[in-house]
């Protein structure tokens, strides 16, 4: 059977986590045959590494402007978008309509136009959209998918969530593009689309109506001006910059090999910094979200982001009508392309959960941590993507760009309902199966 083709367009910190797979483990299934990106810098980073260390071979790249070419020359079957957020739209529908599929990180997009078009680039050519959610393939995840599945609590009618980022973890959305609305849809679209696939998952339920509120209450210029912090006001980035030495905040990319390979050797290409300070006048997302969350089912979520904590984690707890689970994880501090050795870590990473039954006894569940990344969900995605004869998924943790759209359609009409002071429907934003109830109906 002929290897599968696969091209990367977007090659930033994240491509590491879909080329690497396919250059190592399936290799004999799967081929990665371009790169497309607006810098032959970045390109070029990624090839070296493909003939080096990955032990492959290097690949012909393209510039963004050759996309098409790229695909008319290198015949793919599948193209992996890993662009910015606000790309994801348009190679997504390019690549179905050139007559192949696509694998997306995570968010598929970042607002309601958006997701509207990818939905009908799908049903118009028959062609597949993979999104990569990696949140749904950790052991301790999949066990509360498991539980909810055997009805170790009955019918789920609520759930709340806290999610925390540290002022490390969190502070990295600032520096970076995903501090304008524009381009990531905020962290209710570009983050927390992890946290509500996660629980639309868990509940195998589809969203129906949102209420949100949200502030920018410690980034920024102001915020750090009305805290008596102005000296940290007074660059426009880290890197270089002499008076930062002593900032918390600051990052220097020189001092990690990665984010200097792909950021810093490529701004005279792009432009773009990846070190601008998080107390500037530009940043126009939250730092500081709650939202409520109605189900077509009945159910209801609580859910709230702070991106300023002083530890990183999340805590949920599901409530069923025989009982409750409770669900935590606390994480060291994490940027992808960081050589976090540099870094203290405020904790050990941890996962714990405990199932609280109606007039019994509660019980901790213990469940083996995997080896990988982000909690050992990649390398059983990867496999779940790559391999020509990945093992059966009872969980079905694959999704697809319903699924997708389901999960991103929160945080955009959170994004509506904070600037509109209104709840807002998830099918006045975009088609989703109207007769549909439960997530597991959707592709």
């Amino acid at each position: 059977m002929a290897k599968k083709r696969y091209v990367l367009v977007g090659t930033g910190v994240r491509a590491i986590n879909f080329i690497e797979p396919i250059a190592q483990r399936f290799r004999e299934d799967a081929e990665l045959v371009a790169l497309c990106d607006l810098s032959p810098t970045r390109m070029a980073y990624y090839n070296a590494l493909l003939a080096g260390k990955l032990g492959s071979h290097a690949v012909p790249t393209y510039g963004a402007e050759q996309f098409e070419k790229m695909i008319k020359e290198q015949r793919p079957d599948c193209v992996i978008v890993t662009s910015k957020d606000s790309t994801h739209h348009d190679y997504i529908v390019r690549a179905l309509e050139l007559g192949c599929d696509a694998i997306t990180e995570k968010p598929m997009t970042v607002d309601a136009e958006k997701t509207r078009l990818i939905l009908d680039a799908v049903a118009k050519t028959g062609r597949k959209v993979q999104v990569a959610f990696n949140y749904r393939w950790s052991a301790h995840r999949t066990k509360v998918r498991e539980l909810i599945m055997n009805g170790t609590i009955g019918r789920v009618t609520n759930v709340n969530v806290e999610y925390l980022l540290n002022t490390n973890h969190g502070a990295d959305y600032y520096r970076r593009w995903h501090a304008t609305m524009a381009d990531s849809g905020g962290l209710l679209v570009h983050k927390s689309t992890h946290h509500f696939d996660l629980v639309n998952w868990w509940i195998d339920a589809i969203p129906e109506q949102v209420f949100a509120y949200g502030r920018l209450d410690f980034y920024g210029k102001k915020n750090a001006v009305a805290r008596g912090e102005a000296e940290r006001t007074k660059y426009a980035r880290y890197t270089g910059e002499a008076a930062a030495k002593q900032d918390p905040f600051a990052l220097d990319l020189r001092e990690h090999e990665r984010l200097a390979g792909l950021y810093f050797d490529a701004e005279a290409e792009t432009g773009y910094v990846r070190d601008k300070n998080v107390f500037r006048e530009e940043i126009d997302i939250y730092d500081n979200m709650s939202v409520i969350v109605r189900y077509r089912t009945g159910v209801q979520m609580n859910y709230s982001l702070v991106s300023f904590s002083a530890r990183e984690g999340m805590r949920v707890s599901i409530n069923g009508d025989k009982g409750r689970i409770e669900y935590a994880e606390f994480q060291p501090t994490h940027i992808l392309g960081i050589d976090e050795s540099k870094r203290e870590a405020a904790d050990k990473a941890s996962e714990s959960i405990h199932v609280y039954p109606l007039f019994k006894p509660s019980y901790e569940v213990t469940v083996k941590r995997l080896e990988g990344g982000h909690d050992g969900s990649d390398p059983v995605l990867a496999e779940q993507t790559f391999s020509a004869h990945p093992p059966e998924d009872p969980f079905k943790r694959k999704a697809g760009h319903e699924q997708g759209a389901a999960s991103i359609l929160i945080g955009i009409a959170a994004n509506q309902s904070i600037a509109t002071n209104r709840p807002v429907n998830l099918l006045d934003l975009a088609t989703l199966n109207p007769g549909a109830k439960k997530l597991s109906e959707l592709v």
